[in-house]
């Protein structure tokens, strides 16, 4: 038998042109909105890099002091300059993406596990359990984001545990009304209805029938709630709530280097709040991109 001809085996080369050749055509069916996916997955996907194998982008430790001179500027040595301690801020900011990446993730994954379920067990079962869980999450909901996660990050103290349930905590509400939402429009569809006439549990239907379809919106807003959640995190660290002072934090620098800035020591604010600035730019790029190809309507077009 042929395997080329069957397609149960293909060339390197070969699956290269075909993956080329996908991304060509998601390129001209999607136009502008592929290109503002594709530009929001690079910029993550460099910083990924950059947590998984820092040692590409840095050779100085992050945390030594006086490995050069106090506030030194950019140079070939030190491309990013040094903090006041004499730290190579370049190293700080290779190995801060680790930490506001890993906290962001953690608490957006954290708020869908809870926020999920939740809004699923509310629009399906109604009555007295709806009615409870909405006000409870409505009343978290109206608090502004950034003042409830300061309330819990005082309450609970710094470290990385205690920082990513604090951000969680503010995104839990918006999971649950997404969720909800749906679940009560799906619940009435057709299919769920045959599913309940043929002696479907509801856990199956809950699981094949509605989750399936609240997926794809669920992607979308986790991939900006990412994005929210790296400010929110850098917040916290910039008014001295957030991780120890050992643990690099784009957030914590930021809030040392605007000490120096009327000295004119620039880079010690510049380079944080740029690296901030671009990854939750690279997330919120990801997520219009999803929201715009998964809308079914530019089906249409």
């Amino acid at each position: 038998m042929d395997e080329t001809k069957h397609g149960a085996w293909m060339s390197p080369s070969a699956g290269l042109a075909s993956l080329l050749g996908k991304f060509s055509d998601a390129a001209r069916k999607y136009r502008v909105e592929w290109w503002i996916l594709v530009a929001g997955a690079a910029i993550i996907l460099a910083v990924a890099l950059m947590t998984l194998v820092p040692s590409l982008f840095t050779s100085y430790d992050p945390v030594a002091q006086g490995v050069g001179p106090q506030m030194a500027a950019p140079s070939a040595q030190h491309i990013m300059g040094t903090d006041n301690l004499g730290r190579d801020v370049n190293a700080r900011m290779v190995y801060g993406a680790r930490t506001i990446l890993g906290v962001a993730i953690a608490a957006s994954l954290l708020s869908a596990l809870i926020g999920i379920p939740l809004g699923l067990i509310s629009g399906f079962a109604g009555n007295w359990l709806d009615k409870v869980l909405s006000l409870v999450m409505d009343s978290v909901y109206s608090f502004p984001g950034l003042i409830l996660a300061i309330a819990f990050a005082a309450m609970l103290g710094p470290g990385v545990i205690n920082i990513t349930v604090a951000v969680s905590v503010v995104y839990i509400p918006t999971y649950f009304r997404l969720v909800r939402g749906q679940t009560l429009q799906i619940k009435e569809e057709l299919y769920v209805e045959a599913a309940r006439a043929i002696g479907a549990r509801k856990s199956v239907i809950l699981a094949k029938y509605i989750f399936p379809n609240v997926i794809a919106t669920v992607v979308v807003v986790f991939s900006l709630n990412v994005a929210d959640a790296i400010m929110t995190e850098a917040a916290l660290s910039y008014i001295g709530l957030g991780l120890p002072a050992g643990i690099p934090d784009w957030g914590m620098d930021l809030s040392m280097g605007k000490k120096f800035l009327p000295s004119g020591v620039w880079w010690m604010i510049t380079y944080p709040g740029l690296m901030i600035m671009t990854l939750a730019l690279g997330f919120t790029m990801l997520g219009e991109g999803l929201s715009e190809i998964l809308n079914p309507r530019l089906q249409e077009y």
